[in-house]
């Protein structure tokens, strides 16, 4: 019966076996100290001060709101009962729930809200519901207290239901709707209404409730779609340098790479092998002995890394890091780099392919993936053959754009690594984010849509006989600007130095793919872009076609 009342009427009862009370009456108090109770669940609680407890002449019984005791619990042998029809303090109730970590269906209803007018008629109800199911005979009712004051009067303005709702109600379906949720209206005049709520709906407060209960009646669907003002939405909170670094981070991932974060810190001896010779990156106070100087590169920490993970049967490897270098102590002098390194081999062994090594190319595809992924187009960089000392000679470059270094790559010279003892081959990249161009205005920022030619694309192959010191870069960067329009590709696929090119002379061929735009080129137009070919290149390098 009382779990009927509980979740039928939202009316918690609780029931006491009348013959296990001690002393002639129950009372409402607050825990004393040293108390404690076992409760129906079967566990023994110590009563922090300040909980609601229900006690007889001997000690505690129950607590309040939440659950009763175990030694005065109904059992088949009950034969008289004490049926306790309360009304709890919500705050009170929730913190003696969760000072004694309790969940129960009375403390789920109290701590929300009951119905203060609905006390009295529920302890008639529950006993008359009683008698009729089991039988015996009731006393007569033993009230304690009185009902709180809950009637409360709220003054609705008939025009504030469109005003916060942004949908038109007419008063008169404002009228009904309130009085149909029970609660007494009286109109003032023609703007207002005077409504009274009614006790079993205490989340009715203020005049705001009462337009989101007509909203709410009059239906949800009804409100109208209005989207926001512009001016109203909130600005983006990341600045481009911000938004540029998390697409390089999301890039490089794609890549198969892992993240680190490292130190900013590494020994000075490191550091002097990567250019960090200067006092004033010393520290005067280290958090380590071994950690006594500002890193001036990214790389010495990643390779550092990898060297430990290939200690431990991780020999291939990727990692990135995007992080400050130091330059020097001052402002300014700190600048972030985005830095790539890999280790070992191209992937594991199969049976089709076998892997191979790491090489330069690896570290200067890992930089130009970081230079697309910033915004900025890796055709219009140039390769430089020269990179620092911790680089291989021969087996590095930059990347330049105007008098700008905007990248280093290759693979790390032998000296550094035998002195990090770390087993070659490793390459990595060092990509300065901070040279790279600014980004343009988002206007002009907005990628053109995908532009599908239904025209077949073609290829020409072009070998030029070049002084062995002209770099393929130069000699892609001429053809590409023979035609930007047609020319849609330029790969290098052979390169021959030998006798029959000449001394100092090197053959390189490259593969030129021409896309047409609005029509078939003809055999004429094909020789024109070719000549152009020819004589951009020749202009640019020197380079003759070779017969």
């Amino acid at each position: 019966i009382t779990n009927y009342f509980t979740y039928d009427l939202a009316r918690p009862l609780h029931v006491f076996d009348a013959d296990s009370v001690r002393g002639n009456e129950l009372t409402v108090r607050l825990a004393r100290p040293g108390e404690s109770l076992l409760a129906l669940n079967g566990k023994t609680y110590d009563l922090p001060e300040g909980v609601t407890v229900i006690s007889d002449g001997e000690g505690v019984e129950s607590l309040g709101g939440v659950m009763g005791g175990e030694r005065s619990g109904c059992s088949p042998d009950t034969t008289a009962v004490f049926l306790e029809v309360a009304l709890f303090d919500p705050i009170r109730t929730a913190t003696t729930g969760r000072k004694l970590d309790i969940l129960s269906d009375a403390r789920f209803r109290f701590e929300r809200g009951v119905d203060p007018a609905f006390v009295t008629d529920a302890a008639q109800m529950a006993t008359a519901m009683i008698l009729d199911l089991c039988g015996g005979e009731a006393s007569e009712l033993v009230v304690a207290g009185q009902e709180p004051q809950w009637q409360t009067a709220i003054t609705l303005r008939l025009g504030r239901t469109e005003a916060l709702g942004g949908i038109h109600v007419s008063p008169e379906r404002q009228h009904d709707i309130l009085r149909d949720l029970g609660c007494f209206v009286d109109p003032v005049d023609d703007q207002h209404l005077r409504v009274q709520p009614p006790s079993w709906r205490g989340d009715l407060q203020a005049e705001h409730d009462l337009v989101e209960e007509i909203i709410r009646i009059n239906g949800y669907d009804q409100l109208p779609a209005v989207p926001l003002p512009r001016d109203s939405q909130s600005r983006p909170i990341l600045t481009p340098a911000q938004r540029r670094t998390g697409w390089v981070r999301r890039a490089l991932a794609e890549r198969g790479l892992l993240e680190c974060l490292t130190w900013s810190f590494l020994p000075s001896e490191t550091a002097a092998l990567f250019g960090g010779d200067n006092p004033a990156l010393r520290l005067a106070n280290p958090i380590s002995a071994d950690l006594d100087a500002m890193r001036p590169s990214v790389l010495p920490n990643l390779i550092a890394a990898a060297g430990r993970n290939s200690d431990r049967g991780f020999k291939d490897i990727g990692l990135f890091e995007i992080g400050p270098q130091f330059d020097g102590p001052e402002p300014g002098q700190q600048r972030t780099v985005a830095a790539v390194l890999r280790a070992g081999r191209t992937g594991p062994r199969h049976w089709d392919q076998a892997p191979r090594a790491v090489d330069v190319f690896d570290a200067r595809a890992d930089a130009t993936a970081v230079l697309e992924a910033a915004g900025a187009n890796p055709d219009s960089f140039q390769i430089v053959a020269k990179a620092p000392a911790w680089y291989h000679p021969g087996r590095s470059g930059s990347l330049v754009l105007g008098n700008k270094t905007i990248a280093y790559f290759g693979e790390l010279h032998p000296r550094v690594l035998a002195a990090l003892d770390v087993k070659a081959p490793v390459v990595g990249c060092e990509v300065f984010l901070e040279a790279l161009p600014p980004l343009k205005q988002k206007a002009t920022r907005a990628k053109a849509a995908l532009k599908l030619l239904p025209l077949q694309s073609l290829e020409r192959d072009f070998a030029f006989v070049l002084d062995d010191t002209v770099s393929a870069d130069a000699v892609m960067r001429a053809i590409r600007n023979a035609d930007k329009t047609l020319i849609t590709q330029v790969r290098v696929f052979d390169r021959y130095a030998g006798p029959h090119v000449g001394e100092n002379k090197v053959s390189l061929a490259l593969s030129v793919t021409i896309q047409p735009q609005d029509h078939t080129l003809t055999d004429a137009e094909i020789e024109t872009l070719s000549a152009a070919v020819v004589a951009a290149v020749s202009k640019a390098t020197g380079g003759v076609l070779r017969n």
